[in-house]
């Protein structure tokens, strides 16, 4: 069967535009849950009342941060260029990211400092796994490095209906239906301009109620 993907053609300051709507849509409901904690607020006289509405900012705001500290290293800056990220603080940020959601994970990685790009895409990847899964699950992550260029990120969702996310394999080759992005495809395609730069190919995998994914060194 013949390819009907296209290219896709995206200069910087429209992948930075998309990668900035991506980041308010992963804050915006816990933010939104805030501010009506608030309202509320405003209104209840009931002390128990007041409480529940308390606990509620209380959670949003947690969920908020943990996204916005997942967000900074998975999509930010995270350190000066060329700057290695210590794996502990990866674990931190993610164990708080799927904190909130319907998977949970499971994290069998040494502590070791590894090239951001690298620790960037490990994140990344997380959040394609995370949409293999909608229904919940376990992700469980596997990564070994040699010190070296050999670093291997194994990933496994496993979960009710699991599936390989929609148009996967096209936007980590950077290709798409339409030839454009939108703000819920581009940590995909950003994650494959994340293996390119780390030297890296992924492939994916579907087996029963498990969804995998691979990034290794190229070959070639």
């Amino acid at each position: 069967m013949s390819d009907t993907t296209l290219p896709i053609v995206l200069d910087s300051l429209d992948l930075a535009a998309l990668l900035c709507s991506r980041v308010c849509h992963d804050v915006i409901n816990p933010v939104g849950a805030i501010n009506n904690g608030l309202e509320m607020m405003e209104l209840e006289t009931d002390p128990a009342h007041q409480k529940d509405n308390i606990d509620l900012i209380r959670s949003s705001a947690a969920v908020a941060s943990a996204r916005l500290q997942f967000c900074r290293i998975a999509f930010g800056a995270a350190g000066s260029a060329g700057s290695s990220i210590d794996l502990g603080d990866a674990e931190k940020v993610a164990r708080g990211f799927f904190q909130s959601g319907k998977a949970t994970l499971e994290w069998n990685a040494p502590r070791l400092l590894l090239a951001k790009n690298k620790v960037k895409l490990l994140l990344n990847l997380l959040v394609i796994a995370e949409g293999a899964i909608v229904r919940g699950g376990v992700i469980t992550l596997k990564l070994t490095d040699d010190g070296g260029a050999n670093t291997v990120i194994d990933i496994a969702a496993k979960g009710t209906k699991a599936r390989i996310p929609p148009h996967c394999a096209a936007l980590l080759a950077g290709r798409s239906e339409t030839g454009v992005l939108d703000s819920h495809s581009v940590g995909t395609y950003y994650a494959g301009r994340l293996a390119e730069a780390c030297g890296m190919d992924v492939t994916l995998g579907l087996d029963g109620e498990v969804f995998s994914l691979t990034a290794r060194p190229a070959v070639g």
